[in-house]
């Protein structure tokens, strides 16, 4: 989330600055959970994981019945496509193989590739591209050497900047608006699979930035280790104490330099994108969101990759500019400081579209803070992950275990980098019972058991 010229100042995003100047800027928008494809289930269906029952990356294929917003911009009478990673079925053989399942959630146009991981096994359209370049078995023995010893160094990627995977996201998508002909509106879900580990940016980003420029991480605080209350966070702080190698302070920053490389490198990308709808005369009526669907500590309490509630894995982007938005003369600030969750873009983008969500679900609109952000969008922001749950307001983090007990208070106003738990704080106490009642009331609110309704659900098959 701070990984963006005008939200942290550490990384170059010149395009994602002027989408934010002429559009909302949400600074306290949450993922549902932080890891990727419970994430993006939720994301494309507006079901939390408690309805969905998928809480990790394993072998998961969402139903072909399925029902989702995308369906809802395509029924608006959109032609709709997807460019990049939707980790919507499992990660394994030919994901060309699967293109039937994801003309089911709603897209017309699919040229779908797996994510960084993923697509050292998996064949797409991509690596089809790779290896007649004599490229897919480079990155393959990349890869792997990467993760045979240390997989968090940084060094650039086997590939060429020219066939790197975000820069061939980026490219298809421009080529399909450049030759977009059809009488229909487009819709273009373009889904890069980085910035994510393996920290592999190729030059010229890879040297981008120097390592010694890059913010210093947050040190672990021992209020973050304990008992078994200590939930995820504490466990993972374990396992990273007990199993080394541990990054040092000159991996860190050479891991944030090429991150924010890949960051910029995708900003890039952005702009060729929007540079394209310019020339076709539709950047004044085009509405355009961006997002992710988890962050990366980075180093950050000692922790890299995500799967917990701190903010670098929890905390996401979002910027939404709408033709309204943008035309307004002269710009007005519609930065919304209320939470938000990452699954409320879908409505948003179909009430824009002039569509209808035919489907129960709980994602909620972001229009009313594109007019007002001011408004209370949400009370308070729910992400779940393996059974444990974190419950966040403008002020107060609140984070509870698998038997849902209270383990973690963060006061995000005064504690910004979440380094003092103050959950034994008397004067916190009538704090986490009114908290506590009120992640029982949206639980109450929420408790659509979805897994076995096939007209409707959301569903797993391992």
């Amino acid at each position: 989330a701070d990984a963006m010229g005008w939200s942290g100042g550490w990384v170059r995003t010149p395009n994602l600055d002027r989408m934010g100047a002429g559009g909302g800027r949400f600074t306290s928008a949450v993922t549902n959970t932080p890891v990727c494809i419970p994430a993006r289930v939720s994301q494309v269906t507006g079901h939390y994981p408690h309805n969905t029952h998928i809480w990790d990356n394993f072998r998961h294929d969402l139903p072909a019945e399925t029902r989702t917003w995308w369906q809802a911009i395509r029924n608006a009478g959109y032609r709709t496509s997807i460019f990049g990673k939707t980790h919507l079925h499992h990660h394994s053989g030919d994901l060309r193989d699967r293109e039937h399942l994801v003309h089911a959630y709603g897209m017309d146009d699919v040229n779908e590739i797996g994510g960084p991981r993923a697509s050292a096994r998996c064949a797409s359209h991509m690596t089809e591209r790779w290896e007649k370049l004599n490229l897919w078995r480079k990155y393959k023995d990349d890869y792997a050497e990467r993760f045979r010893s240390k997989p968090y160094v940084a060094h650039p990627s086997a590939l060429p900047l020219t066939e790197y995977a975000d820069v061939y996201v980026g490219q298809q998508a421009k080529n399909y608006l450049q030759n977009y002909d059809r009488d229909q509106p487009w819709f273009c879900h373009v889904s890069f699979g980085g910035p994510h580990e393996p920290w592999d940016a190729p030059e010229p980003y890879a040297s981008m930035y120097r390592p010694e420029d890059m913010p210093i991480p947050i040190a672990s605080h021992e209020t973050l280790h304990g008992d078994e209350l200590s939930g995820l966070i504490g466990r993972k702080l374990a396992r990273a104490a007990q199993n080394p190698p541990i990054p040092s302070p000159k991996d860190i920053a050479a891991m944030r330099a090429n991150y924010a490389g890949n960051v910029t490198l995708i900003d890039d990308q952005i702009g060729e994108i929007l540079e394209v709808i310019e020339q076709r005369g539709e950047l004044h009526n085009t509405v355009i969101a961006f997002s992710s669907d988890h962050g990366e500590m980075n180093g950050d309490h000692g922790l890299i990759y995500k799967g917990h509630f701190l903010n670098g894995a929890l905390r996401v982007p979002l910027l939404m500019r709408t033709p309204t938005t943008a035309a307004e003369k002269p710009v007005t600030d519609k930065t919304c400081d209320s939470p938000v969750e990452w699954f409320d873009i879908g409505p948003t983008l179909v009430e824009l579209a002039d569509g209808k969500l035919e489907h129960q679900q709980f994602a909620k609109s972001l229009c009313p803070m594109l007019e007002d952000p001011n408004r209370e969008h949400r009370a308070f922001a729910v992400s779940e992950i393996s059974g444990e749950v974190m419950l966040m307001d403008r002020q107060w983090k609140l984070m509870f275990n698998c038997r849902g007990e209270p383990y973690l208070l963060f006061d995000q106003l005064n504690d910004p980098r979440e380094t003092v738990n103050s959950l034994d704080k008397p004067q916190n106490r009538e704090l986490v019972n009114r908290m506590t009642e009120a992640l029982l009331a949206h639980f109450i609110q929420t408790q659509v058991d979805l897994s076995s309704k096939r007209d409707e659900a959301v569903g797993a098959r391992s």
